[in-house]
């Protein structure tokens, strides 16, 4: 009698498509969300062993329009969300299924962390600024005859070699015009632990014209010797202002190979409409605008320092 309603039962969980290891191994796992701040939505993918509907969340609130998302009804089981995440940053992105079989619990899936891609130029300015790294001449230590050349960009150096930061900016607030000694107030470089900012100066150098700062490694008075990551930060602050550019349009006359445009309908010149920038005068003066910059990249891709192998 007992073996008739074993099998009795094995039959009815059969005719409904479902297996007893189903009750105890429901799962789901969730792929995705390589989500860019301020861009296109990011497809995250849940993957469920049984079928049914998943509630999608991001640091533990609901995503709007992913609160009950239907899997396919064929295996594999999948249901997608589109995220726009709300902030840049680290997020736990999570799921919670609901199995079509009502027998079968709840099952919450394993956080899915993720990084929210931000600009590797953190603070918003009207300043516009490209920093890179340069190996300075004059370099000296063990491996300075093979590792001494100047002007290789890196961001690895060794103990006793010389930094040089190069600065490249812009003013939007000046219709983008290049920072220079002209316009520019000051300009520095901040560097976690040391004492003193580095001054940032302009000049040309062979043919080109830039900011730059030096930093001195090594275990000399006055240099650098802290190992591993150096956090820094770069500082430029414009000069107050009285006139600047504005953008403006005008109309001048649509000319080919030399030739005013005449509409031969009306015997009237056609005119082209240009875009050009005037100065204009401010008063009260424009304050001078102040951009920073700190690198945002992985710390494994930022400026380090290390000892030289022995």
């Amino acid at each position: 009698m007992k073996k008739i309603i074993a099998s009795v039962a094995i039959a009815t969980f059969a005719s409904l498509g479902v297996t007893t290891a189903n009750a105890a191994d429901a799962t789901l796992a969730l792929s995705g969300g390589n989500a860019v701040f301020g861009l296109d939505p990011a497809v995250i993918t849940a993957t469920a062993s049984v079928p049914g509907s998943v509630a999608f969340s991001a640091a533990g609130k609901a995503i709007s329009g992913c609160e009950v998302v239907a899997t396919t009804t064929v295996a594999p089981f999948v249901a997608k969300c589109s995220w726009v995440p709300a902030a840049a940053g680290a997020t736990a992105l999570t799921g919670v299924l609901t199995p079509t079989d009502t027998s079968i619990a709840k099952v919450n899936s394993p956080a899915l962390n993720v990084k929210v891609g931000t600009p590797v130029q953190g603070v918003i300015s009207p300043i516009h600024m490209y920093v890179d790294t340069v190996l300075a001449s004059g370099t000296t230590g063990a491996l300075a005859p093979r590792f001494g050349v100047s002007c290789a960009i890196t961001s690895e150096y060794l103990l006793g070699q010389g930094i040089v930061f190069r600065v490249y900016a812009n003013n939007a607030d000046w219709g983008g015009t290049v920072m220079d000694s002209s316009n520019t107030a000051q300009a520095y470089i901040e560097v976690s632990g040391w004492p003193t900012k580095i001054p940032l100066t302009y000049g040309n150098h062979s043919g080109v014209s830039f900011w730059t700062g030096v930093l001195r490694t090594g275990t000399a008075n006055g240099q650098y010797s802290t190992l591993g990551l150096i956090n820094f930060k770069v500082t430029m602050v414009a000069k107050d202002t009285t006139t600047m550019k504005v953008l403006s349009t005008k109309l001048v006359p649509k000319m080919v190979n030399g030739v005013r445009q005449v509409d031969p309908s009306t015997g009237r010149t056609i005119y082209d409409r240009v875009s050009y920038y005037r100065s204009v005068s401010v008063t009260p003066a424009l304050k001078g605008a102040t951009g920073t910059w700190s690198s945002n990249f992985a710390a494994y891709s930022q400026l380090t320092l290390y000892a030289v192998p022995k």
